[in-house]
Parts: C-alpha cells; sequence; structure tokens
C-alpha cells in the first residue's frame, strides 16, 4: 500500500514528513534517503499501534483530498510503500485454497495497489476485522444509549 507523505525543509533544518492520513503521524531526516527510511518506521509503527490499540486503520484518501489543507501545501507530496503483510512480527506461512478466479482478481487487485497477494489480503483482513468491531460498538451504544463502550 502506497501512503502520500509530505516533505517539508526549513532553512536550516531537517527534513520534516507529515502523513496526512494518519494522524499524529510525523517523521524526519537528515538526507532524503534517511527522511523517507523514517518516513516507512513512522508509519509501520504507527499502523502497528492502532492495531495493537484495537484501533480502526484509517481509510487512504486521494492526494487531492489534502490539498487544501494550508499545514500541506508548501510541502513536496511522495509515496512510501507499505507491506501490511510484514507488520507485528514474524511472517507465518500457510496454504490456503480459493478458486482460481478469485485467485486471479486477488493477485489483480495486489497489483493495482502495489501490494505483495501477502499484504493485500492481511490488509483486508483487518479492515473486515475492524468494521466487525465497529458493528458489535454500535450495536452495544444502541443497547445500552449513553453508556461508554468498552
Amino acid at each position: 500500500m502506497r501512503y502520500p507523505i509530505v516533505i517539508h525543509k526549513d532553512k536550516g533544518s531537517s527534513y520534516g514528513v507529515t502523513v496526512p492520513d494518519l494522524p499524529g503521524c510525523f517523521s524526519a531526516g537528515d538526507t532524503l534517503d534517511e527522511t523517507f527510511a523514517m518516513a516507512r518506521e513512522a508509519i509501520e509503527c504507527h499502523i502497528e499501534g492502532l492495531l495493537m490499540d484495537g484501533t480502526a486503520i484509517p481509510e487512504l484518501q486521494p492526494i487531492q483530498h489534502h490539498l487544501s489543507d494550508p499545514d500541506l501545501a508548501d510541502g513536496v507530496w511522495a509515496l512510501v510503500d507499505i507491506d501490511f503483510a510484514k507488520l507485528s512480527g514474524e511472517p507465518v506461512s500457510f496454504t490456503a485454497e480459493m478458486p482460481k478466479p478469485i485467485l486471479a482478481m486477488t493477485d489483480e487487485m495486489a497489483e493495482r495497489e502495489g501490494d505483495t497477494r501477502s499484504a493485500l489480503l492481511t490488509r483486508a483482513v483487518i479492515q473486515y476485522a475492524q468494521r466487525k468491531l465497529d458493528v458489535e460498538l454500535d450495536d452495544a451504544e444502541a443497547q445500552f444509549p449513553g453508556q461508554p463502550a468498552e
């Protein structure tokens, strides 16, 4: 998955990075290579923190969605590839079966998103689990209005 970032550079300072689709996710680096590496690490850590907290990972927005934000106006936009399959520890290999057309569709979607098959499936499971949790929280709110959800 490709996360848009905005790189800012003031005179006499390091490069600063903002990740508009992950509020509170920032990074910096002294060189552009270091800036991209630190941005990738910051995004991965931020997503892992959201996963550990059981918090939904915000949906990616097109860059055009962010262009009207005055805090991002003077920055340079770039994309950072994040492999969801490599998040939260060591990957575990497993065998799964699915119909050939579904597998072909999975591979086509992964390629279109710039992901591996594993990363796409990992992201899909995370998103499914988050939607399920949101429904459960909504159901609890409907049953017990005004009570804080646990």
